[in-house]
């Protein structure tokens, strides 16, 4: 009689460890089901609350124009792509909204990824590799340090916004290759805004490519929504200018600004615009409504700007640690991941939607509720998310 298998240890029990290790941390995410459109308050469990944590910063995700926008292109191209763009899935929409993106950044041609996460990793991954070298600020997002990992390049950090240090590690390294200098426009978490005027001296005194992470500047600061680089009056000086459709624009995507070969550049070496399924029809078409309304509504950039002032100087006047920032991204720092989730329930209680960010997405001892205002929001919405702040600061002893 042959003897009974013996148990093997299943190689997946670590999940469970961890998980367990990230509650006691006060560090486990979960998925919130809400209901109805990013409008200035949305449904979370049967019950309508402010929404004060999107980046619908404009309020173009729910857009007449860009609705209708989408409407008709599904009626006239379909619902999807149905393959790569070097395949078959390059609509005759793509052209336009690369037209119109190249337009609004001052560039001569852009290039639409899947997402702004693939933009980061496309770019950086096919402009530097094993020999060159990449200087990041420490606090870019999560896309431009997994791209600069992929590349297996150099990485050197230099600490946030610290432009002194970028130029030593610029002068003190050796240059064996390419140097690519890379950061936020808009950093987003922190809502500041980077030394453009710094970055790109320092670009073109050590010979070192610029890019510049427009994500949360594109459609919200400059002319016409223009972003970072035209808020600081660098037209023209940064040769890759990425941002996404996402956010300001309500959309779906990322891109890629600069000269037409740059662009050309990213279609033969970006592995995840060669690798992946172009957007949908109707998330083209609604991006370039969306660029109509920005143009076309420049009082939505004004509105979005005096929310913002609104609301920071509040949750300052009710004594909360509120960052430095200059954009409609408000952190509100409580330090304790437990308490920073306390807050954030309390406040859900209380009607307002604001979701608790805790390390690895910000520094240890930095966890916050990272608050962000629309230009839709009625003064009254932010008000009435004014008072429940209060409330439950008090509550919580985060203020007096």
């Amino acid at each position: 009689m042959s003897s009974p298998p013996t148990a093997v240890a299943d190689p997946l029990d670590f999940l469970q460890e961890e998980l367990t290790s990230l509650v006691r941390r006060g560090l486990y995410r979960s998925l919130r089901e809400q209901a109805g459109e990013p409008a200035g308050s949305v449904a979370i469990g049967g019950r309508k609350v402010i929404l004060l944590c999107s980046n619908n910063y404009l309020g173009l995700a729910t857009h007449p124009w860009v609705k209708e926008a989408a409407k008709q292109a599904i009626d006239t191209y379909g619902a999807g792509s149905g393959a790569s763009r070097l395949v078959s899935g390059n609509s005759e929409l793509y052209q336009e909204l690369e037209e119109r993106l190249a337009r609004l950044k001052g560039t001569e041609a852009a290039i639409v990824f899947a997402s702004g996460y693939a933009a980061n990793v496309g770019t950086i991954s096919a402009l530097v590799g094993r020999r060159d070298a990449v200087y990041c600020d420490r606090l870019n997002h999560a896309s431009i340090y997994d791209a600069c990992l992929l590349s297996r390049a150099d990485i050197k950090r230099y600490p946030h916004g610290d432009t002194a240090s970028l130029e030593r590690l610029l002068r003190n390294s050796p240059i064996r290759g390419k140097r690519l200098i890379v950061s936020d426009g808009v950093f987003s978490m922190d809502g500041d805004i980077a030394p453009l005027m710094e970055l790109v001296r320092l670009a073109e005194e050590y010979s070192a490519i610029l890019m510049v992470d427009d994500a949360h500047g594109t459609g919200v600061l400059g002319d016409n929504g223009a972003g970072t680089v035209a808020h600081c009056g660098l037209e023209g000086r940064v040769p890759v200018q990425m941002g996404t459709l996402s956010k300001a624009l309500g959309g779906l995507g990322g891109f890629v600004a600069g000269s037409q070969t740059l662009v050309n550049y990213l279609v033969n070496k970006a592995r995840p615009l060669i690798y992946s399924t172009a957007l949908p029809p109707p998330v083209l078409a609604s991006c370039v409504a969306a660029l109509n309304v920005l143009e076309q509504e420049p009082q939505l950039q004004n509105k979005l700007a005096e929310n913002a002032v609104f609301l920071r100087q509040g949750l300052f006047g009710l004594g909360f640690c509120v960052l430095n920032s200059q954009t409609p991204i408000i952190p509100v720092v409580i330090g304790d991941p437990h308490l920073t989730m306390q807050a954030s329930e309390a406040l859900l209680e209380e009607g307002v939607f604001v979701q608790g960010i805790r390390p690895p997405t910000v520094p240890e001892g930095k966890a916050r509720l990272r608050v962000t205002v629309m230009a839709t929001h009625k003064r009254e919405e932010l008000s009435r998310a004014l008072e429940a702040f209060g409330r439950v600061g008090r509550r919580l002893g985060l203020i007096r």
